[in-house]
């Protein structure tokens, strides 16, 4: 790979917003900024929303001098319309993000990039791409059957850092990441926890399935639902408070900063000690049902994102799960590094460019059909 490519980088998220200008995937300036999750629970409409957000790459943009018009490309941490994606690449364009606007599975950051990717694509004449966004889906259909005729599980992960992290652990293991099996845990404001196989997710426990997070609910009691939403005094405002911001470490304890609990844990807070328990057992009892999918044949169990950093938490997991598997901590998160990375291997083609027309809702046994 002798060319060397500009990538400008997009990546705004719940707890902190990145961007950086990388050649090819070697990050050349960056910056991140952290958010209030109370500041970005006052931003109420999509414009406040961009604005928010776009403040934090015009001012990278104007503190380090960058042309934006000599970018070969941005890579974008996006998405478009709900359905199925393919791991790799997408085109961002116009459709992209007027799809986006309809649903972005609840994340404000992902919302946020994908228009000022897109924005900033038309007004430099720069191609944008996502790439390995939330919603990849090729898992196989047996994961996908509930117990609801007609209600297929709706797959989403942290397919981005996961798939790059995997790859390089297998790289520090002597493997071929396409012929490695591992469990891995993204541990930041939300949570997932998956199951790669020969470079692909075949299962995962997206943030509403597995356990709750920081910032998170996690899996919740059909009975309690049913009960919620029966309440005729129940306004819409108050379920969303219920089931979306009072909720994860944030509703038990008025903080979701794991670095708070484990000083209050310190100081003698029992209470806190519980909630913190609690969530490293749920995450670990995700790991070990993830165990079964692969047959029991996992080459590592692998712990990143930024509560990776804690030696506390993934300690509470590590003992209850590496009887499984070596237990293999990689802290933060490589996300700039394999989007610039992943969009380096479509300039240079070595990857493709998936069809963004094939993305579609799937249904359950559709193959049976005909």
């Amino acid at each position: 790979m002798s060319k060397k490519w500009n990538i400008f980088v997009i990546n705004m998220g719940s707890t902190s917003s990145k961007v950086a200008y990388c050649l090819n995937d070697a990050i050349v300036k960056k910056a991140e900024v952290p958010h209030d999750t109370k500041e970005l629970r006052a931003l109420k409409t999509p414009e406040s929303i961009v604005a928010f957000y776009k403040k934090v790459v015009t001012d990278f943009v104007e503190e380090n001098d960058i042309d934006l018009a000599k970018m070969d490309a941005f890579a974008v941490r996006g998405v478009g319309k709900m359905g199925s994606y393919r791991h790799g690449a997408y085109r961002l364009t116009p459709q992209v993000a007027e799809d986006c606007k309809k649903g972005t599975l609840g994340h404000i950051g992902l919302f946020a990039s994908t228009m000022i990717g897109n924005e900033l694509s038309q007004k430099y004449n720069v191609p944008a791409f996502l790439y390995d966004v939330v919603p990849t889906d090729e898992v196989p259909e047996v994961a996908c059957v509930t117990g609801i005729p007609g209600c297929r599980r709706r797959i989403a992960s942290h397919t981005l850092n996961c798939r790059a992290t995997a790859r390089k652990v297998a790289e520090q293991l002597g493997r071929d990441p396409y012929r490695s099996a591992f469990i891995v845990t993204h541990l930041g404001g939300g949570f997932c926890t998956l199951a790669y196989k020969d470079g692909i997710i075949i299962d995962t426990y997206s943030a509403e399935e597995g356990s709750f997070t920081p910032e998170r609910a996690g899996r919740i009691p059909s009975a309690f639902l049913i009960e919620l939403f029966s309440n005729p005094n129940n306004t819409k405002e108050e379920i969303d408070r219920i089931l979306k911001k009072d909720v994860g470490l944030y509703g038990h304890l008025g903080t979701s900063s794991c670095i708070e609990v484990e000083k209050r844990i310190r100081e003698g807070d029992k209470k806190a000690k519980i909630v913190y328990e609690a969530m490293a057992y749920n995450v670990s009892k995700d790991i070990a049902s993830l165990g079964a999918v692969l047959y029991g044949k996992v080459d590592a169990i692998i712990i990143t994102g930024g509560i990776a950093h804690s030696a506390m938490f993934t300690g509470m997991i590590k003992e209850r799960v590496e009887y499984l598997a070596p237990v293999i901590v990689v802290p933060g998160s490589m996300e700039m590094e394999a989007l610039a990375g992943g969009i380096t291997r479509v300039l240079s083609g070595e990857e493709p460019v998936n069809d963004y027309a094939e993305v579609r809702q799937k249904k359950l046994f559709e193959d049976l059909e005909g």
